[in-house]
């Protein structure tokens, strides 16, 4: 059997894990991620970089983009849209119910929604562009000219080989 030494913050860390699953399950996120989505529902998205874009996919199922909204302020991205329940059902039944659909069971999430993402510092936002097919929606956003890395040709100095001729000291002057 091999020997442990005991760790007194070793539990003192379960129990703080302990704590924050619990008050995050019971009070939801902070306020940091309310700050980023607002709505009933979350489309999920990712957010990936190439050579000269940011790229954010958002996917929008059963969605238009007659239905979406995408506003630029601050460099923070923020897209909003409304999903709607099938056709022209009532919102969540009772009142006069009497509908052709019969539900079983509804996972679907509908409703308004709002993301916001923080855009990298170098992005152009006045060149952002946007399309949607098959429930995905695409935002490029370019990289300002500035942003892309830049090579820069190193000449050589006086005095160094390859140099020109070199009078005195590396300041041009002695000092005495």
């Amino acid at each position: 059997m091999a020997v442990r030494r005991w760790d007194p913050f070793r539990d003192l860390l379960g129990i703080q894990n302990e704590m924050n699953r619990l008050f995050g399950r019971t009070y939801g996120p902070g306020a940091s991620a309310e700050a980023e989505t607002q709505g009933s529902w979350v489309p999920p998205l990712d957010v990936y970089e190439t050579q000269d874009r940011y790229v954010i996919t958002a996917e929008l199922a059963g969605m238009t983009t007659a239905d979406i909204e995408i506003t630029v302020e601050d460099n923070v991205l923020t897209l909003r849209g409304d999903r709607k329940f099938y056709g022209d059902v009532p919102d969540f039944y009772p009142k006069g119910t009497p509908t052709s659909e019969a539900f079983h069971r509804i996972e679907r999430r509908f409703g308004p929604f709002q993301r916001r993402v923080a855009l990298p510092q170098g992005s152009d936002t006045g060149k952002i562009e946007a399309s949607m097919s098959e429930g995905l929606l695409t935002i490029e956003v370019a990289k300002a000219a500035q942003a892309r890395p830049v090579r820069v040709q190193v000449k050589a100095g006086p005095g160094s080989p390859g140099g020109g001729e070199m009078s005195g000291s590396p300041l041009g002057k002695e000092r005495g």
